[in-house]
């Protein structure tokens, strides 16, 4: 059977047409043949998401977005296909982030174990978008140029009131104290200097001294044993004795006993002595006024005369002799 040239052009347009669809449905990420699950997710701002971006549960690639349109409400609508056959909940958010720095933006399904119903081809997502980079460092940039900006008004500030200041005066009062402290600083190294000249001079003198210190205090630590050796407590201890049994003494006489006493504790004594000291003295005295009375003295061996007392008027002439 022979086949015409009209029939051959026309299946071959209509394999060339098959074709054609087959590879725009290829290149926009549109699986004709294939029974992929298809979920739909809507975003304000898509940031650059394009057809054919992958789309991932935990990492593992489970899909692909298969078409992105623009809603009359400003809003994009995306189309997910998923090859994977895994279930979750209806409630799972699909969020929109960064591959990387430079990388694009690609979809995540962020799984939630709620128990809630299954998700099924045909059902609309949450969406969620997380923050990229660039945004967070956008973020993090804004708070430090505000405080670098508030920080700079400050430092011009400060500027300004020390340049106010630091008039001529001022610089040249800094400038003479900075001249002074390096005249204290270079005197101060003199000293130093001389002080370690006068350490190294009398080195000798200074060991001599330390070692009669040690000398010292070994001598002292030797008395301290000796002091130890004397048993103080000891001697103490007989000193006290001592000390009571004069306690003793001295409370003896003051109760009046013994010879000392009772000659300061009786006062018929006291007064008898006293009486006997009064007369001997008048003994005494009468001995002086009539010393014919008690000694008798005679060169020839005359017996003496009787003893006549003096009359009252040569007694009185004595006395007054006498005084």
């Amino acid at each position: 059977m022979k086949i015409s040239r009209e029939i051959k052009t026309a299946f071959l347009a209509i394999t060339a047409l098959v074709l054609l669809y087959f590879g725009i449905s290829y290149l926009m990420s549109r699986s004709v043949l294939s029974n992929d699950r298809i979920f739909y997710a809507e975003y304000n701002d898509i940031g650059g998401l394009i057809p054919a971006t992958k789309v991932t549960i935990n990492g593992f690639k489970v899909g692909k977005v298969q078409d992105i349109q623009l809603q009359a409400s400003g809003k994009s609508m995306v189309t997910i296909a998923l090859e994977n056959d895994f279930q979750f909940s209806k409630n799972s958010t699909v969020q929109l982030q960064e591959n990387g720095f430079i990388g694009g933006k690609s979809l995540a399904i962020l799984i939630k174990r709620d128990g809630g119903a299954v998700a099924v081809s045909g059902d609309t997502l949450q969406t969620v978008i997380q923050p990229g980079m660039i945004d967070t460092f956008k973020n993090q940039l804004t708070p430090l140029q505000d405080k670098v900006e508030k920080m700079l008004v400050s430092t011009d500030s400060l500027l300004t009131s020390v340049n106010e200041i630091l008039n001529k005066d001022s610089r040249n009062n800094i400038k003479k104290s900075l001249e002074d402290l390096m005249t204290t600083i270079s005197n101060f190294k003199k000293a130093s200097g001389t002080f370690n000249s006068l350490l190294d001079g009398n080195k000798d003198k200074l060991d001599n001294t330390f070692t009669n210190l040690d000398n010292m205090a070994s001598n002292m630590s030797t008395i301290s044993d000796s002091l130890a050796r004397l048993e103080l407590n000891k001697t103490m201890k007989q000193m006290q004795g001592t000390i009571n049994r004069f306690d003793n003494i001295i409370a003896g006489i003051e109760n009046g006993e013994g010879s000392v006493g009772k000659l300061l504790r009786d006062e018929k004594l006291y007064d008898n002595l006293t009486g006997a000291s009064l007369q001997m003295e008048q003994l005494l005295q009468d001995m002086k006024l009539n010393p014919k009375r008690y000694v008798h003295f005679s060169l020839f061996g005359k017996r003496p005369k009787p003893y006549s007392p003096p009359e009252e008027g040569e007694k009185d002439e004595k006395e007054e002799k006498k005084n």
